[in-house]
């Protein structure tokens, strides 16, 4: 269980006072809404017991450092009166109290003490469920996590600690993070930077490039073409950017129309077994996981010449298809339409020596870092296929079609805009 907090010491060092304060980005802003709080949860299975010794240090060295682990971010809708009590309550006055008559009125980014006991968490389970059903009980517990709000008179993230075997490992850590901390891929390599080879616990790991290989995209990114004269290699390098430019803007122009359209409830999908009532977004949600071998991932990419994601996309719209007809005994023949959103990365993701830098100065750096994430509509393909693969390639075709659109630009452009506007 959790330990008790540490002793509130009211005053704030020189070193902290020192460091500049970073605005809160819109889209983080927009995570720490009431009724928009969202977290990342991340599962590892151990080969072994948990050292908890070693954890702790480890946490010290490493996320502990990291100038957001380390940060708050203060209530956007906080009374004066509870202000003045926050900062009195919060170590190292943490909470930046909003003055209309500051240059800068957002909400800053405030460093704070981080006690890594309050934040690493191991739970009193029952030792019968954890013996009788440890997968279950797994799953039990993670699904917990996804109501329980978190301390926000604390840096925003926290490891739990799950010391019993289950089917595929001998122990496991949940690391569940705010995502107004940072966005997914900006914690996956936030992680690796965490680690040390083995064979040498001084070096980072060493990642796969993928420099030289080509991806199958829209127009504008294939380069298989005839090799012409200079002046026509020219001319019809032009001529390509100029179609694949009107493409792109048409693209663009439809996705953002049924964008609105969706937004504005003008566009809607018709009831189906995935469309729950409101309010079912506030309900528990249970994580369910299944290993797949990344080798066999990457045998169906290169069989139908697309991308990992894509094959994912496929495997899900696979499921979702099974699970949809046999529930409704339908036979598949009519169009099913269903959508989900799904999340893009539209920024540089920092290198592992960068990352690890930060930690270690416990500065950024330059270093971008947070949430600039755009959204896109994604049909699902709901049908009957004897084909498994087919799945992949009707995935893989609406995956090309969504990459030749800036429809992720349009939403993290217009979605933040009405934080801008209270600001």
């Amino acid at each position: 269980m959790r330990k008790p907090a540490l002793e509130i010491d009211a005053t704030r060092t020189a070193a902290a006072g020192e460091e500049e304060e970073e605005p809160v980005s819109p889209t983080g802003r927009l995570f720490l809404e009431p009724h928009f709080s969202c977290h990342i949860v991340s599962v590892s299975g151990l080969g072994g017991a948990v050292d908890l010794p070693a954890v702790r240090a480890g946490l010290e060295a490493s996320l502990a450092r990291h100038p957001r682990f380390c940060s708050l971010q203060p209530k956007p809708n906080t009374d004066p009166s509870e202000k003045l009590e926050i900062q009195r309550r919060i170590t190292c006055a943490a909470v930046q109290v909003l003055d209309e008559q500051q240059e800068d009125p957002r909400p800053k980014w405030v460093r704070t003490t981080v006690n890594i006991d309050d934040h690493v968490i191991v739970p009193n389970l029952d030792p019968t469920a954890t013996s009788a059903d440890p997968d279950r009980a797994l799953e039990d517990y993670v699904s917990s996590l996804s109501t329980l709000p978190m301390d926000q008179s604390r840096p925003l993230w926290e490891l739990h600690v799950l010391d019993f075997p289950t089917s595929e490992a001998a122990a496991a850590l949940v690391l569940r993070v705010h995502h107004s901390v940072g966005d997914g891929v900006s914690l996956l390599s936030l992680f690796i930077a965490c680690t040390r080879r083995a064979s040498d616990e001084a070096s980072l790991p060493a990642l796969p490039t993928t420099a030289g290989r080509r991806r199958a995209g829209p127009v504008y990114a294939l380069s298989s073409r005839p090799r012409l004269s200079p002046s026509w290699d020219a001319l019809a390098a032009f001529a390509a950017w100029i179609v694949s430019f009107l493409v792109l803007l048409w693209h663009t122009v439809v996705d953002v129309a049924c964008f609105a359209a969706t937004a504005t409830s003008i566009l809607g999908d018709p009831p189906t077994l995935f469309k729950g009532a409101e309010g079912v977004e506030f309900r528990p949600k249970r994580f369910m996981n299944r290993t797949l071998r990344l080798d066999d991932v990457k045998y169906v990419k290169n069989a139908v010449n697309c991308t990992i994601n894509d094959v994912l996309l496929g495997v899900t719209s696979a499921a979702l298809s099974r699970y949809y007809l046999r529930k409704t005994g339908e036979s598949g023949s009519e169009t099913i339409k269903v959508r989900s959103t799904l999340l893009v990365n539209l920024r540089k993701t920092p290198g592992l020596h960068t990352l690890a830098t930060m930690m270690e100065s416990g500065k950024d750096n330059g270093a971008q870092w947070g949430n600039r994430l755009g959204y896109m509509i994604l049909p699902f393909h709901i049908a009957n296929h004897d084909d498994p693969l087919e799945y992949v390639r009707k995935a893989a075709q609406v995956a090309r079609r969504k990459k030749s659109s800036m429809e992720s630009a349009f939403t993290f452009w217009s979605g933040p805009q009405p934080l801008y506007a209270t600001a």
